[in-house]
């Protein structure tokens, strides 16, 4: 009789799953934004693996390992991928992958280079056990959002503002590059994907973004600009952002940040825990 997945198990492969798609859907976005652009989508060893240009933080390896073991032809089609077009190879593999890859991969010369927690919350009671979000549920209600900030959704028509505004954010002091620019336009490319701009005292701050896939939140691009950082912006986000999924039927949400980061704090604020820890594996090619 074949052995029950653990709820631990489930959950993570549901993440992850969805998390892989999203390269796929991805490719598909940035082709329609940019034609002309090079970009390879293949499924190897039951993940997703990207090329997006040589710096695009899209270009990796997602939710490999889970479907079972991985023979050694599809890590040899792994590392093929990378080599042939001159990139580092970069895998993100979550604990429940399987560990003949994990094993063989650090045979092949893969390092850790970052570790980055995966959070979840539950939005809505289903069924029982881990999922149900039984004990992980905030007893507070969501507050409103700190006088001065509110927070709406991004129509097409103000696309391109609020790509720049996000990536100014990231980029900080530094100038936003248009590699940038369009890892944030391609969600209006993608109709799972939706946008949100945060407001100080109408002025344009902040913003993050939410795809919703079969049931599953999963929160992303948030940043603040300088000047507005510590004001609650990225509180105020993300609560839209839970609301927007909730009414959109989703029933748990996801978001993944470093280790004792701003980020992970300001998602524990609103409900979500560390689910488990992915590691990042890296190879760099001659």
């Amino acid at each position: 009789m074949q052995e029950q997945e653990s709820p631990d198990r489930a959950l993570a492969r549901r993440v992850e799953e969805a998390d892989a798609l999203a390269g796929e859907w991805c490719h598909e976005a940035l082709r329609r934004l940019r034609p002309g652009l090079e970009t390879v989508v293949e499924r190897i060893a039951g993940g997703v693996v990207g090329f997006f240009g040589a710096q695009s933080p899209l270009t990796q390896g997602r939710g490999l390992g889970l479907a079972g073991a991985v023979s050694a032809e599809e890590i040899d089609r792994l590392e093929a991928f990378f080599r042939r077009r001159g990139v580092t190879a970069t895998l993100q593999v979550s604990p429940y992958a399987d560990q003949g890859l994990v094993d063989a991969l650090g045979r092949r010369g893969f390092s850790l280079s970052l570790f980055l927690n995966v959070l979840v919350r539950p939005l809505a009671r289903r069924g029982e056990g881990w999922e149900s979000g039984e004990g992980w549920e905030s007893e507070e209600a969501a507050p409103s959002p700190p006088d001065g900030v509110r927070v709406s959704r991004v129509e097409a028509g103000d696309a391109e503002a609020w790509a720049r505004l996000v990536a100014q954010g990231f980029a900080g002091d530094e100038e936003v590059t248009e590699d940038g620019v369009d890892l944030n336009l391609l969600l209006f490319q993608e109709p799972r994907a939706a946008c949100f701009v945060a407001h100080v005292d109408g002025r344009p701050v902040g913003g993050g973004s939410v795809a919703v896939q079969e049931g599953l939140a999963s929160l992303f691009g948030m940043s603040t600009v300088p000047g507005f950082r510590r004001r609650g912006v990225q509180r105020a986000l993300l609560e839209a952002r839970l609301a927007y999924a909730a009414a959109q039927g989703c029933d748990l949400a996801s978001v993944v940040a470093l280790p004792g980061s701003g980020s992970q704090r300001n998602a524990e604020r609103v409900g979500f825990r560390v689910a488990y820890t992915r590691v990042m594996l890296s190879k760099r090619y001659p």
